[in-house]
């Protein structure tokens, strides 16, 4: 094989670049690494946020993590404010955050949801799986969705809140749209 005196210029920012991705493949622990890189270059290149697992989030002894209304701030950080999200991008972003796919496939089963998904109906499916309640459901949205920190209660537009405490009660199918309406209309003219 020929030899050239070719001399191979690395970028200097290789180095830094390198380094973030080995930190970032530690924090998150990918069950596939290649996959997992592949995605997270793939990112880089398109100039999104990578698949990478927050410092904050606790990589958990089990092959799955809980999902918690942490996790669901960062998976609806992640959504970026988009209303539809496509169904194997949503997938990803769970599967990068290690929740447990049955998990989601439930959500996806009871929402009926397709290709696309409406990113909030999704949210408030996966809150349910955390709350009791319908109340303790719509606490847990509250919580992901408001962007208020100042450690008061959280804080949404009311028409949020009411598209939210509405597709619910449908879904559970056992609260009448009168009941609804009646609490729709106490709550708003309480705010």
């Amino acid at each position: 094989m020929p030899q050239t005196h070719k001399q191979i210029c690395i970028p200097p920012e290789l180095p830094e670049l390198l380094k973030q991705f080995t930190k970032a493949a530690i924090r998150t622990q990918p069950q596939d690494l290649i996959q997992w890189a592949a995605d997270y270059f793939g990112a880089m290149s398109r100039g999104e946020i990578p698949p990478v697992r927050e410092r904050s989030e606790r990589v958990t002894l089990s092959n799955w993590a809980e999902l918690t209304p942490d996790l669901l701030k960062i998976l609806h950080s992640r959504v970026a404010g988009r209303l539809i999200v496509h169904a194997d991008e949503l997938a990803q972003m769970w599967k990068v955050l290690n929740l447990p796919p049955n998990l989601f496939n439930s959500v996806m089963n009871v929402g009926r949801f397709t290709e696309e998904i409406e990113w909030l109906k999704f949210l408030a499916l996966s809150c349910s799986s955390l709350g009791v309640t319908i109340a303790r459901t719509l606490k847990i949205v509250c919580e992901v969705l408001s962007s208020d920190h100042g450690g008061g209660p959280p804080r949404i537009p009311f028409s949020t809140f009411q598209f939210l405490y509405t597709y619910i009660a449908e879904v559970d199918g056992e609260i009448s749209a009168s009941h609804v309406s009646r609490m729709l209309n106490y709550i708003e003219q309480e705010v």
